[in-house]
């Protein structure tokens, strides 16, 4: 994972209930875990193939965000 970032239960937790929606015969904290890294591994290939892609996620997620608060 991310320097300065360790998987933690709360992650693997809500990891766990997002696989209970999607897939429940594999909402396993293992399968939790393996989906968490593959994520991660995702968006550290996007960030080098698509930064602007990247870029534009991350935009809309603060958008959002700032109209939430």
């Amino acid at each position: 994972m991310a320097k300065g970032y360790e998987l933690n239960e709360k992650d693997i937790d809500s990891a766990i209930h997002y696989l209970e929606t999607v897939d429940p015969e594999n909402a396993t904290p293992k399968m939790a875990i393996a989906f968490l890294e593959e994520l991660h591994a995702r968006v550290h290939v996007l960030a080098h193939e698509n930064p602007k892609l990247l870029e534009t996620i991350y935009k809309e997620l603060k958008e959002k965000k700032s109209k939430k608060e």
